[in-house]
């Protein structure tokens, strides 16, 4: 089974315990194609899919035949409102449309699983026993990142119940790091960090939600 290394939060300079970890979160297969699966459709379905354009119908104006259809010496037209024209409609331009795709379950957590552990084989993995800040205070967080030699993105995942303004607070006005819950966090997510601190909390959290298989 995969160990780690627990960091006490009062205890910058104590040495860190190890633990052991399910092989469902840090020992999973890691597969591309089901991670790259995993973040096209996570970021298909953030789009909004409003974007639209006018067609030559939409447009005001153009009732009538701007000149007559001969004798003129200029091009024949039946619109103002042509998409050859200024002011005109738009050809071929994007409509509302509905992006978002579905990821079985079993899929997402298999695909949460790879990126945890590809994290972790990378060595980009920190773990702390927990969070005690007891008022948001953004100078203690980066004095913590700092001290376990995190990068400058870091994922910082907690488990629900220490999730709080105390903790999210204190991470969010850093450049480049997000917290994030365990029971909400994504394979999209992980990837999108460099590294990732968690707390115990959070990892049994995550031995619990990936278990299932």
């Amino acid at each position: 089974m995969p160990n780690v290394r627990i960091h006490r939060f009062n205890d910058p300079e104590g040495v860190p315990t190890e633990a052991a970890v399910a092989e469902a979160v840090f020992g999973a297969p890691v597969s591309a194609d089901l991670l790259h699966r995993a973040v096209r459709i996570q970021l298909l379905n953030k789009r909004q899919g409003t974007a639209a354009t006018k067609t030559r119908g939409e447009v005001s104006g153009g009732g009538r035949k701007p000149w007559a259809q001969k004798h003129t010496g200029r091009a024949r037209h039946g619109s103002t409102r042509s998409p050859l024209w200024r002011h005109g409609g738009v050809t071929f331009g994007p409509q509302p449309r509905e992006w978002s795709l579905a990821l079985p379950v079993r899929m997402r957590r298999k695909a949460l699983a790879a990126a945890l552990s590809s994290r972790y084989g990378g060595e980009m993995v920190w773990v702390v026993d927990r969070m005690g800040f007891d008022r948001p205070r953004t100078k203690d967080a980066i004095a913590l990142l700092g001290r376990l030699g995190c990068p400058a993105k870091t994922l910082v995942v907690v488990a629900p119940e220490e999730y709080g303004i105390p903790v999210a607070n204190s991470f969010r006005n850093i450049p480049g790091v997000t917290c994030i819950r365990a029971d909400a966090v994504t394979a999209y997510d992980v990837l999108a960090h460099d590294g990732i601190l968690l707390t115990e909390g959070a990892v049994r959290a995550l031995e619990g939600r990936l278990s299932h298989g």
